[in-house]
């Protein structure tokens, strides 16, 4: 399932994207009709939009294409793209009329294996924005792939832990969450988890990591998902924490799309 605005899209109309890539999107997970965190996936696109395209984006417009898209009953991840296919690399700057593109998939299985992933130092562009421009963390994770791990932590430039590509990194001394303070990418299950019990938010040099219980990452796709290695740093795959942040996720209701 693909369309754009409403509308089955056509493959001209999916060549800005090709070509040009520039734009930004949010990936919410339907279960049943409701999405965790809706209100937060729509205030996302709402201010990337801002940001991005000096636009502005009704929520209610992008939450009706979204809700024709999902799938009726069925579990799916449906990402939202927020896009203008007029643009191109000569045209960026000029006033956009941003589209919405909606695309589904199958969602993956409530629960993943432990990660086991390395430090790379990378920032990426703008990291508060959820841009489409994912090459240079694709490539990270590619590279760390083939060095048999699952994926790249990233680091920034003063050697402080930040984010995964695509996920949020927590960890658990003693009985409490730490998220690291750096620049990220706020995802929505992150924020969720942070409403739900407290925690700190700490500086987190990667050479500190080995002082944790715990490690796990979050995003919409994998909800709670344990880390068992970053580096040389190792952590149980189990740990009573990581299981109640997955319990107070798995427990959200959801809103009805």
């Amino acid at each position: 399932m693909a369309e754009l605005n409403g509308v089955p899209v056509r493959t001209e109309e999916l060549q800005a994207l090709a070509l040009t890539n520039f734009g930004h999107f949010t990936t919410m997970r339907v279960e049943a009709g409701r999405v965790r965190g809706l209100a937060l996936h729509l205030a996302r696109l709402v201010r990337d939009c801002r940001t991005v395209f000096g636009a502005a984006l009704d929520p209610e417009r992008v939450r009706a294409y979204a809700r024709r898209a999902a799938p009726g009953g069925a579990v799916a991840m449906v990402r939202v793209t927020v896009f203008d296919p007029a643009l191109d690399v000569g045209s960026l700057g000029a006033d956009a009329e941003p589209r919405v593109l909606v695309t589904t998939r199958p969602a993956g299985a409530p629960e993943f294996p432990p990660l086991r992933v390395r430090s790379v130092p990378y920032v990426r562009d703008l990291p508060a924005v959820k841009s489409v421009g994912l090459f240079g963390a694709l490539y990270h994770r590619s590279e760390a792939r083939r060095a048999g791990f699952d994926d790249a932590l990233f680091v920034d430039r003063e050697g402080h832990v930040s984010e995964g590509g695509t996920w949020n990194i927590g960890l658990v001394r003693g009985s409490q969450v730490v998220w690291p303070d750096a620049d990220c990418l706020a995802g929505t299950t992150m924020e969720l988890l942070r409403r739900a019990r407290p925690h700190r938010v700490e500086r987190l040099p990667s050479a500190a990591l080995g002082g944790f219980e715990a490690a796990f990452a979050t995003n919409a796709a994998i909800g709670v998902r344990a880390v068992a290695a970053v580096d040389g740093f190792t952590f149980p795959e189990r740990h009573p924490v990581i299981a109640a942040l997955r319990d107070d996720y798995l427990g959200l209701p959801g809103d009805p799309l």
